[in-house]
Formats: C-alpha cells, structure tokens, sequence
C-alpha cells in the first residue's frame, strides 16, 4: 500500500548549491535539448534515483556476500587448526 502524500503548497521545492561546472553542464543540456534547466533536473532526479537505489542495493549485497565469504574462510581456517597433524607429516 502506498503512503499518500499530504500536498502542502511550497513544500516541494527543493533549493540545492552546486558547483559551476555542473550548472553549466546542466545548462548546456537545457540549450542543447530545448529544456528549461528546471526539466533537466527534474529528468535528472527521475533517472537517477533508480540507479542509486539499484547501485546501493547492489553494493549491500556484494558486502553481505563477502562478509560470508570471509566468515566461511575463518571456520576453515579453523577447522585446519584444530586437526591433529597425522604421524606422516610430524618432524618432532
């Protein structure tokens, strides 16, 4: 189920700082494509909130599967310890 959004007037706006090389990479789309920069960025935010959402899941996971990686390593590491060494092997 969705969470409904309360729309209040003026609270949807979104003042950010950012660099000048952005702003005008920004503003040379707006020209190039015939957009106002305010287009540019909305597209922008529309595009590139699934992509983080999916980068970040993505890293969550790859994380996730190297700590058990590395968990599973330890326990073998172990388990190697604690094996008795067979007489073959003793130099003492």
């Amino acid at each position: 189920m969705k969470k409904r959004i309360k729309k209040t007037r003026g609270e949807h706006c979104i003042n950010i700082f950012v660099s000048y090389e952005l702003k005008e990479k920004i503003s040379d789309l707006a020209k190039k494509y015939d957009r106002t920069m305010a287009d540019i960025v909305r597209t922008l935010l529309r595009v590139g909130i699934p992509i983080l959402e999916g980068l970040s899941e993505a890293e969550k996971r790859l994380l996730d599967d190297y700590i058990k990686v590395i968990r599973k390593w330890r326990k073998v590491k172990e388990m190697k310890i604690d094996e008795p060494i067979p007489k073959s092997l003793d130099v003492s």
